[in-house]
């Protein structure tokens, strides 16, 4: 896979190698622009809400959120790469920052290119099947899955996000042969599972737990590393069936290659402390999502096997953008 850095991408306006940023007295001295790569309303966009009012309040300059969607998320991110590493532009950014990079011709390095910040939550996904499914636990669906290979049919939001990717390194894990049907969004692939079109999908978290509280969907697991606090009663993957199995989109906050670490160390105090109260926790939990935290040193080096280990899942799987 041909990585690719900034200076690959000097021909693109404003976007310029990355210099050392050093922190400049009083910062910050104008508003902090947080970019978000989504439309809003989504769970991104929910967290930048949560978090920007006190953040502004806790650094004294104002916090103006910008939705820069398009490209699976890396319009946002090539916005927030162009922008000088000051301090002044941040963005939160999810999972996508390094699939985008290796299914599409971007001109960022998803670790090389990117200060990172903060490591804020990790969402996992259920696996769910349709209810007619006559598998009611993890292997069972395995064992229904080897018996039929490529008649099972499951739907994700588009290639590369992680309800692809989680499907994808099951069928690695377990030795099965499925359908992989990709839709513009989670919503239109949880209908048509609830329909019958499709037979299963490891359905991002957020999105997917009002269809199992409805009854609408049979959930099986989750694939998270611990079973989750908004469904205790449903096991992982891993210890359901297969040893080790682990996958959850994450969001955190970046920033642009360059950020001094002193800024990057207050960024990552101030929004750590907004989301690691009971009140934030449990707000991040109606949306699915679980709080990470650690330090910005913590986070790149989750940066830097999350790439590792994403890059090999697709090419063992030649996985390819449409």
């Amino acid at each position: 896979m041909r990585r690719r850095g900034l200076l690959a991408a000097l021909a693109l306006p404003g976007l310029a190698a990355p210099w050392p940023g050093r922190a400049q007295p009083g910062w910050p001295s104008r508003p902090i622009r947080l970019v978000i790569p989504f439309p809003p309303g989504g769970t991104t966009d929910i967290l930048a809400r949560l978090i920007a009012p006190p953040l502004a309040a806790a650094l004294g300059q104002g916090v103006v959120i910008e939705n820069r969607s398009g490209g699976a998320g890396a319009v946002g991110v090539v916005e927030t790469l162009r922008a000088p590493p000051d301090g002044h532009t941040i963005a939160i950014t999810i999972s996508t920052l390094i699939t985008a990079a290796l299914l599409t011709r971007q001109p960022y390095h998803p670790v090389n290119d990117v200060a990172p910040i903060l490591h804020l939550a990790n969402v996992a996904n259920i696996l769910v099947v349709n209810k007619a499914l006559p598998v009611t636990s993890v292997g069972e669906l395995i064992a229904h899955a080897k018996a039929r290979p490529g008649q099972l049919s499951y739907g994700s939001p588009g290639i590369g996000t992680s309800v692809h990717l989680s499907a994808v390194m099951f069928e690695q894990a377990a030795g099965v042969e499925m359908v992989h049907v990709p839709y513009r969004g989670g919503g239109p692939a949880l209908a048509d599972l609830v329909g019958g079109q499709l037979q299963l999908m490891f359905g991002n978290a957020s999105s997917t737990l009002p269809f199992v509280r409805a009854g609408d969907v049979r959930p099986l697991a989750v694939t998270a590393a611990q079973r989750q606090a908004y469904a205790p009663t449903l096991p992982t993957i891993a210890e359901a069936a297969i040893p080790g199995f682990e996958v959850a989109e994450w969001y955190a906050v970046i920033g642009p290659a360059g950020l001094p670490p002193e800024i990057a160390a207050r960024l990552n105090r101030e929004i750590l402390a907004i989301i690691g109260t009971p009140e934030g926790r449990a707000k991040l939990l109606e949306l699915g999502a679980e709080v990470v935290g650690g330090t910005p040193e913590e986070f790149g080096a989750f940066l830097r096997a999350d790439f590792a280990r994403t890059e090999a899942v697709i090419q063992r799987a030649g996985i390819k953008a449409e």
